[in-house]
């Protein structure tokens, strides 16, 4: 793999003769940037440049210096330079302690050491351009959580959200995510997470309904070998599987007190014990948790501690629900379209005015979630380009129901009745009229200043 950037390499050897053959031979590579010292002290006043990698004699004959001395103060400056140690002794416990000191390897001074140098050398450059494709990915996949746009709406709803993932991201605190069904909590943690300091480490998320109670505890805690019965091997949980990073626990209210007491336990001690095990292992990880329900009302109702409730309290990020943003259900819609068309290959279809309408007038109760299904439906069920009423697959029976949900006038809840009785009968002003007991005349004024549409 070859590298954007020459491999920086200082040479670090008092004999002369030695390190000017070094010098020679691994400037024969174009890709090598190489300059020779042969004193520590003319080496330090030069590191400030940011060698990728050192070659170092161990033995140097200025004053008390040796290997291991200069090795950590080059780890001091700077852990990510690369050491290889040259050395006229063989020692096995000399070569092993500066392994674990950091050096990248130790070699033997032979006939053949240039030759296994410039192998070692290939050897670095190769995991440094591995390294540097990872990182390069890490940052792609942060950008591609980029909150303002992964979040797709413009509604000042959702704006006030974005401000609240911004001060989140900036500080390690708990959240808690609250919001209905399908309005994008796991998306918001992962904005969060991806913004935050933490985005190099995991990210681990956990449904915590989708797991049986019996379970629970060693998804979440891992376990020893012989913990219970099945248990053959070592398993680590989520906890630690996110340790440095991020674990996000969704519908947190559906745990039993049980584990709530074991949660309440790692917040406060930052440390688990997996099952069967003795020894502790500490944490550093930060929790995020979701939640369709209520926790307050849960904790009156004595399913959800107290003590855990204020704990993870935390910042509070309520996630509005797809009917109280406005237009968003319109560039979100949009978005859909254009992912699915792109991802099965097919001709970018648009709504029709009458399709438009039909959306404006439900209400979401499955929020973004229902509104992806509806639309990647309606595009398969598109004869044409153009995506008609038709399409929509909407089950209107609940829409009245669903209306209830909202707080709005007496006068906002009279016209989405009507224009509810004029799409499920096909837009027959008479029958409306007839069904509502409304003057026509009213339901045409109605249609002329735009409070409803035909």
């Amino acid at each position: 793999m070859k590298p954007s950037k020459p491999l920086k390499i200082f040479i670090l050897e008092d004999d002369l003769w030695y390190g000017t053959m070094l010098e020679h031979y691994l400037s024969l590579n174009p890709d090598y940037q190489v300059q020779r010292f042969e004193t520590e002290k003319s080496f330090f006043q030069k590191i400030h440049e940011q060698p990728d990698v050192v070659t170092l004699d161990y033995t140097l004959a200025e004053g008390d210096a040796d290997g291991s001395k200069v090795l950590k103060k080059i780890k001091e400056f700077n852990a990510d330079i690369e050491v290889i140690i040259i050395s006229g002794q063989d020692q096995i416990s000399t070569a092993v302690e500066l392994l674990k000191s950091g050096a990248f390897d130790y070699l033997v001074k032979d006939e053949d050491t240039k030759d296994r140098l410039w192998n070692v050398l290939l050897h670095l450059q190769e995991i440094k351009g591995l390294k540097k494709e990872v990182e390069t990915l890490k940052d792609a996949l942060k950008k591609n959580f980029d909150f303002s746009k992964v979040i797709i709406g413009q509604s000042e709803a959702i704006n006030s959200v974005f401000k609240l993932i911004e001060k989140a991201a900036k500080t390690n605190i708990t959240v808690s995510i609250t919001g209905e069904t399908g309005t994008g909590k796991e998306m918001v943690a992962k904005a969060i997470h991806y913004n935050s300091s933490k985005h190099k480490y995991p990210f681990v998320a956990l449904n915590v309904a989708a797991i049986p109670p019996d379970l629970l505890e060693s998804e979440l805690f891992g376990y020893e070998k012989g913990a219970f019965t099945g248990a053959n091997g070592k398993r680590i949980g989520k906890f630690e599987e996110a340790n440095k990073g991020t674990i996000f626990l969704d519908e947190i209210a559906e745990m039993d007190l049980h584990l709530q007491a074991k949660i309440l336990r790692v917040l406060q001690e930052r440390e688990i014990t997996r099952i069967g095990g003795n020894t502790t292992v500490t944490l550093d990880v930060r929790i995020i948790v979701a939640t369709h329900k209520n926790l307050l009302k849960e904790v009156q109702n004595k399913t959800f501690r107290e003590d855990l409730y204020y704990r993870l309290l935390g910042l509070t990020i309520e996630l509005p629900p797809l009917r109280e943003r406005g237009n968003d259900y319109l560039i979100l819609a949009k978005h859909f379209m254009q992912s699915f068309c792109s991802d099965n290959r097919l001709p970018i279809k648009t709504l029709s005015a009458e399709a438009i309408s039909k959306l404006k007038q439900y209400d979401f109760p499955g929020n973004i979630r229902e509104l992806k299904s509806i639309i990647e439906l309606a595009i398969v069920m598109a004869e044409k380009e153009v995506i008609l009423a038709a399409d929509i697959n909407i089950d209107n029976s609940e829409h009245i129901g669903n209306l209830l949900n909202k707080e709005t006038s007496l006068k906002e809840y009279e016209r989405q009745i009507i224009q509810f009785f004029l799409n499920k009968y096909n837009q027959d002003v008479i029958m409306v009229s007839k069904k509502l007991n409304i003057g026509k005349s009213t339901l045409y004024r109605m249609m002329q200043k735009g409070e409803i549409s035909k």
